[in-house]
C-alpha cells in the first residue's frame, strides 16, 4: 500500500510539473514576442515616415470604428475613431514628435473594394496622402453569406488592382500599406462556412502587396499566434471586429510591419 501511494504521489508530482511548466511557458509569452514570432516568416518591406507626411487609414468598419464622419481634423480622436487606427496613430505620433505628421481616417462601415473605388477621389486622392494604409476584404466575402452580395474572389482581385492602379497613377510616390483581412473562427459570426473560401481573400491581399511591392501587415498570422496567449473571444467581439485587446494587437503589428 505504501509503495502504491508513493508511486501515485510521484505520478501526480510529474503531472503537476508538466502542467505548471506548460502554464509557465504560456505566461512567459508577451505581445512583442507574439508579434515578432508572427513576423519572423514574413518578407517585410519597411517604410519611413518623412516630415509633414499625411498618413491615411482606409477600409471598412474595423477601420471606421467610432469615428465622426463629420470631422476631418488630423490627429484628432473624433477623426480617427476609437479603434486600431486611433491606437496606431497614437504610437506613430509618440515615436515621431518632430515630423509634424498628419494622420486621418476615412474608413466606412460595410465597404467592399468597389465601394472604396466609388469614393476614392474625394476620400483618398484629394487628401494627397504620403502613406496610405488599406484594410479591406472581410465584407467582400462575409456579405456573400449574409447580405446577398454576388461578388467573387475574382471580383475582389480585379477591383483591388483597379484601386491600386488608380492610386499609383494619381500619387506615384505614395507609400502603400496593404493589410491582411482576417477573422477569428469560433466567435459568433465566423464558423466553418467561412473556410476555405475566406483564405483566398487573405492570400489575394498578400499577392497584391507582393505585386506592387508594398508594405504588408499580416494580421491573420499575428492573431493566430496570439491565440497561444488568450482565447479567441479575448481578441475579437464577433470573429470580425476586434476587442480592445485585439485593436491594440493590430496597432502593435502595424507598427512592427511598417515602421522603418
Amino acid at each position: 500500500m505504501n509503495n502504491h501511494l508513493s508511486t501515485m504521489n510521484t505520478q501526480n508530482t510529474r503531472r503537476n510539473f508538466i502542467k505548471n511548466a506548460a502554464i509557465g511557458t504560456i505566461a512567459s509569452l508577451s505581445i512583442p514576442q507574439i508579434v515578432s514570432a508572427a513576423m519572423a516568416t514574413e518578407s517585410i518591406k519597411k517604410i519611413a515616415f518623412a516630415k509633414d507626411d499625411v498618413i491615411l487609414f482606409q477600409g471598412d468598419s474595423i477601420t471606421d470604428w467610432g469615428r465622426n464622419h463629420g470631422k476631418s481634423t488630423a490627429n484628432d480622436t473624433a477623426t480617427l475613431g476609437t479603434g486600431y487606427a486611433l491606437l496606431t496613430a497614437g504610437q506613430i505620433l509618440l515615436q515621431h514628435p518632430g515630423l509634424d505628421l498628419k494622420i486621418l481616417n476615412k474608413g466606412i462601415s460595410g465597404n467592399k473594394v468597389y465601394q472604396l473605388l466609388d469614393r476614392w477621389d474625394a476620400d483618398t486622392l484629394a487628401l494627397k496622402p504620403n502613406v496610405l494604409s488599406i484594410h479591406i476584404g472581410v465584407n467582400d466575402f462575409w456579405h456573400t453569406l449574409t447580405n446577398g452580395y454576388t461578388g467573387t474572389i475574382d471580383t475582389y482581385i480585379g477591383d483591388y488592382h483597379k484601386l491600386i492602379d488608380k492610386t499609383k497613377q494619381a500619387l506615384p510616390d505614395v507609400k502603400l500599406v496593404i493589410c491582411e483581412p482576417f477573422a477569428v473562427k469560433g466567435v459568433k459570426s465566423v464558423d466553418d462556412k467561412w473556410y476555405p473560401t475566406f483564405d483566398l481573400f487573405r492570400k489575394a491581399a498578400r499577392d497584391i502587396a507582393n505585386d506592387y511591392n508594398t508594405a504588408f501587415v499580416p494580421w491573420q498570422t499575428v492573431t493566430d499566434k496570439a491565440l497561444e496567449l488568450a482565447p479567441a473571444a479575448y481578441w475579437s467581439l464577433d470573429g470580425v471586429h476586434p476587442s480592445l485587446a485585439g485593436e491594440a494587437l493590430m496597432a502593435r503589428a502595424w507598427m512592427e510591419a511598417v515602421k522603418g
